[in-house]
């Protein structure tokens, strides 16, 4: 009965309710962005990622905010389980950040649209060099606690086990010269896995655990390089596996 009166809840009040929010945040966005993107590009997306979780009634419990050092830029890295991590990193991380996306997502009417406007780094996924020409190329945006946020998996998970981590991430740490923030998403997948029509309540918790800095002896040649990525990323993976509750 309760999830019965929960998924009408959603079609008829919370849904509806949400389209409009979006269209506004997204014409926001895409207005604000071209006098201050530090701004419009980031609060109007922290209001609308809490309201979801506020409409729906997620309980949310976050830790570790205590290891984001004010005016720090990060590569804040984080796993990848549903469409609603965008909603809870733009909602309750505490930091402003540029969203590094497909080039894809930036076809999607008002939200891919705002995203340009915003100043949030599309790259081509088949080509690294063009992908970090347009990281170099946004970089001047990284600082005064400007940060990136990333999933390495490069995709929403389709079973809610963590999948293998790209190298991604862990260029941009080393190419940009930052610290990486690992960031452990528990519960979204509950709430709405890839293959769900609705949403499901369940309580969500995020974990920030302590950044990783770039490493600084890295040897010259391609495979040093790529070595140290890979170990990188073994351990940022380990990290944010262990911040799962179950």
């Amino acid at each position: 009965m309760i999830r019965a009166l929960y998924l009408i809840y959603q079609i008829f009040i919370a849904l509806p309710i949400m389209i409009v929010v979006t269209i506004i945040v997204a014409l926001a966005t895409m207005i604000g962005s071209i006098f201050n993107d530090r701004f419009w590009g980031y609060w109007p997306g922290m209001i609308w990622g809490r309201l979801f979780y506020r409409l729906f009634f997620i309980p949310i419990k976050i830790d570790g905010r205590e290891n984001i050092k004010k005016g720090q830029s990060y590569v804040i890295a984080a796993n990848h389980q549903s469409y609603w991590d965008a909603f809870l990193m733009y909602g309750f991380l505490g930091v402003k950040f540029k969203w590094i996306m497909k080039k894809e997502l930036g076809k999607i009417p008002f939200v891919g649209w705002a995203c340009y406007m915003a100043g949030h780094i599309f790259i081509e996924r088949s080509s690294r060099v063009k992908s970090m020409e347009s990281i170099r190329k946004a970089e001047s945006k990284l600082k005064d606690g400007m940060s990136v946020v990333i999933f390495p998996e490069g995709t929403r998970t389709p079973d809610g086990k963590m999948g293998r981590f790209k190298r991604g991430a862990f260029l941009i740490s080393q190419e940009l010269q930052l610290p990486i923030l690992p960031v452990t998403i528990d519960g979204n997948y509950d709430v709405m896995s890839r293959h769900a029509k609705s949403v499901t309540w369940h309580p969500v918790h995020m974990t920030i655990h302590e950044p990783i800095m770039p490493r600084t002896d890295v040897g010259p040649t391609e495979q040093e390089q790529t070595q140290a990525m890979n170990e990188t990323a073994a351990k940022v993976s380990e990290i944010i596996q262990g911040g799962f509750i179950n």
